[in-house]
């Protein structure tokens, strides 16, 4: 078990448990509850430097930590209601600045439906910002669980978006990367419609917030399955950044500064009415691979199996997240082999 998941059992055990609380813990993206009879679901997202989400554009930092925040309550299968939020500026930041970034946090709650209910603010040397979202379901909740051997398993969109933003971050001195990449906005979408599909016909679901290759070995671990991925839709900055740092593309598979797009599995008799709907909607997913049995945690890429049964990379681990993009690169390699 992993120092972090470790920790987090240690406090909920001294925690007084609700009776109205549905979920057990890590079994879903949100908190799942039921409040006069209806169904509830609550979120909590802190965010900081350690993210890796570029600066420059404060409008663009705040949507995408809003949309951060948000997107555990769609995977849970509900519809945001409301938005509340502790945000600490730093010092440094003029009034200007930290308009534009409340602007782009309230775009995304108003596109979400949503409405602005309060929170804390504070100044700092340092910014950290805490998003915290109450949603509502309709129907049925999803959890983390419920994958089943053969389903197939789907994604909202493009991968690696996440990890481009961190990798903007972390080599953005680096004048080639400057000069290629200096004009990218790289928002991260608001996939609600989606995720009312979604909830219709799957069985599972999670965000993939800490990266797709994570949320695949989650829905693993919690369904007692394993699976088979190829195809994987990486979106083209990635591909573009990666072959410009001499990097595997894989590494945007891997790397825990997720997109927050949609991961689902979705049995193969309820598969055709999905892709049928979403097709007369205008929407577009991914099929990534199949669920299979536990043991089974494959990447298919230019006909070779990488096999991640032994991976236990992880980015908390590590002070400089560089030192763990090389440990990631040298098992990548090592594979190849």
């Amino acid at each position: 078990m992993n120092r972090e998941k470790e920790l987090i059992e240690v406090i909920n055990k001294q925690m007084p448990r609700s009776s109205s609380q549905v979920n057990h813990l890590f079994q879903s993206d949100s908190e799942i509850l039921t409040f006069h009879g209806k169904g509830l679901l609550y979120n909590i997202d802190e965010f900081s430097e350690e993210d890796l989400f570029r600066e420059d554009d404060p409008y663009r930092l705040g949507w995408n930590m809003a949309i951060g925040s948000i997107s555990d309550i769609l995977a849970s299968g509900g519809s945001p209601k409301f938005y509340a939020h502790s945000m600490v500026v730093r010092d440094s930041w003029s009034t200007e600045y930290i308009e534009k970034l409340a602007r782009g946090i309230a775009q995304v709650i108003k596109e979400a439906g949503a409405a602005f209910i309060g929170g804390d603010f504070g100044i700092s040397k340092t910014w950290r910002y805490t998003g915290s979202v109450i949603g509502e379901l309709a129907s049925k909740s999803l959890l983390r669980s419920g994958a089943k051997v053969g389903d197939k398993i789907y994604i909202t969109g493009g991968i690696g978006r996440g990890n481009v933003e961190a990798a903007l971050q972390l080599y953005g001195d680096n004048l080639l990367v400057k000069s290629l990449t200096g004009g990218w906005k790289n928002l991260l979408p608001l996939r609600s419609k989606e995720a009312e599909l979604i909830r219709k016909y799957s069985r599972c679901c999670m965000d993939t917030s800490d990266g797709v290759f994570n949320a695949l070995r989650t829905i693993s671990e919690m369904s007692r399955t394993g699976f088979f991925i190829d195809n994987l839709p990486y979106v083209k900055s990635g591909l573009f950044l990666a072959k410009t740092l001499n990097l595997p593309k894989e590494i945007l598979f891997l790397g825990e500064c997720g997109e927050y797009e949609l991961l689902f599995t979705l049995s193969e008799k309820r598969e055709e009415g999905f892709l049928k709907t979403a097709g007369e909607g205008k929407l577009t997913f991914h099929k990534i691979g199949i669920v299979r049995e536990p043991g089974s945690q494959i990447l298919w890429e230019k006909g070779r199996g990488i096999d991640f049964r032994a991976y236990d990379l992880r980015a908390r681990d590590y002070s400089d997240p560089k030192d763990y993009l090389r440990k990631v690169v040298n098992f990548l390699k090592e594979a190849a082999k």
